[in-house]
């Protein structure tokens, strides 16, 4: 299963692809360098500064400006990492992913096996892939922590403590604020943002007694834009985004964990049944992601032991700016997207989740657990 690597993204030519070439040509301090010493200390190239002074001056403007975007991550990388390096060793480290039976965390549990971690996964079903021996199955209620908390000390004796947490598993109604029931909007928070604490409850510790380990938070670009008919989902992803920025707070400021990483995942509509019906409007600038895309971006950037966020497309940053722009354009741009959740018929983890949360208030009256399985897959 090798990840990708080719000139075009495994969408084909998009806008990934023109922003890609800009990064490699016209801001490229490695080629634009020796561009701007030839015109200053050559005769040949003097004469051409001279000829052509509007490029000679726009070659230094970028220059300038790609040596200051590489200054610009080069701080944000070290003042995430909190000015630290640490040693992972695949081969050692037990990562544990909700909703990885299938879809974006499937792929992203066999990438990582493949590279030598053990993997567990947590999910409703079984595995819709053939699994090798280090991918471990254990059904989990994600939004119990009664629990969760019997099935981490099964994780912890039967692999070891995990080191990495992936919060992969997702959910989406697609139903107007008005036809929403309190089960519905109570599940979508569960799955998409509470289930976030209660795994961090359950693996932290280890990892904060350690100084060394990793927590994923996959959000969605939807945390920085709502649209009708995803109220519930985009405020529970909005949430699960402050949840992992102020994370990565606690971590430098109140535990003393400088070594454990935390990293954010903000992608856009991804082909997964969980999304069926989902109509994209902007094909070139925003297009449909495939599962194996956005798995990789994010095993990637797990792979290299480092704190940061993962944004796919890469024009999804340009969202993040929405709340500083003026209101006549976001308003605008939220109800223009009404089209999008028109025709949608994703799959529901639960069908019926009133029913759900009636039986699962009777079995906790009677003192154990609801039985359902509650993860799925963005």
């Amino acid at each position: 299963m090798p990840m990708h690597n080719g000139l075009l993204p495994r969408e084909g030519f998009k806008m990934d692809a023109v922003l890609r070439l800009i990064r490699a040509t016209a801001l490229n301090p490695k080629l634009l360098l020796p561009l701007v010493l030839l015109a200053r200390f050559t005769k040949r190239g003097q004469d051409l500064a001279i000829l052509h002074p509007l490029a000679h001056s726009r070659l230094r403007t970028l220059l300038t400006l790609g040596t200051l975007r590489l200054i610009s991550n080069y701080f944000s990388d070290r003042v995430l990492n909190n000015w630290t390096s640490d040693t992972y060793n695949w081969r050692r480290e037990v990562v544990v992913i909700t909703g990885g039976a299938g879809g974006i965390g499937g792929h992203v549990a066999r990438l990582l096996a493949e590279h030598g971690a053990t993997v567990v996964v947590l999910d409703i079903q079984p595995l819709t892939y053939t699994a090798p021996a280090n991918i471990h199955y254990f059904p989990c209620d994600i939004t119990s922590p009664k629990t969760l908390a019997a099935v981490a000390t099964q994780i912890r004796a039967a692999v070891g403590a995990p080191t990495v947490l992936i919060n992969n598993a997702g959910v989406v109604q697609g139903r107007p604020l008005l036809d929403a029931t309190e089960a519905s909007v109570r599940f979508t928070f569960d799955v998409n943002t509470l289930a976030h604490y209660w795994t961090v409850r359950e693996f932290l510790p280890d990892m904060v007694r350690r100084n060394h380990g990793m927590v994923v938070t996959v959000a969605s670009v939807a945390a920085w834009v709502t649209v009708p008919n995803m109220v519930d989902y985009a405020a529970s992803k909005a949430a699960s985004h402050a949840f992992h920025e102020g994370l990565a707070a606690e971590l430098a400021t109140r535990y003393g964990a400088d070594r454990v990483r935390t990293v954010l995942v903000n992608q856009a509509y991804t082909r997964t049944p969980l999304f069926e019906g989902y109509q994209n409007d902007s094909p070139f600038l925003m297009p449909a992601l495939e599962p194996e895309t956005v798995a990789e971006a994010i095993v990637r950037q797990v792979l290299s032991g480092r704190s940061g966020q993962v944004v796919v497309p890469e024009m999804g940053n340009s969202l993040a700016s929405l709340a500083a722009m003026p209101h006549w354009y976001q308003a605008r741009l939220r109800t223009k997207n009404v089209t999008i959740m028109e025709r949608f018929k994703g799959r529901q983890v639960v069908e019926d989740v009133d029913r759900f949360y009636e039986e699962k208030e009777k079995a906790d009256g009677k003192g154990v657990e609801a039985s359902g399985v509650l993860v799925g897959k963005d």
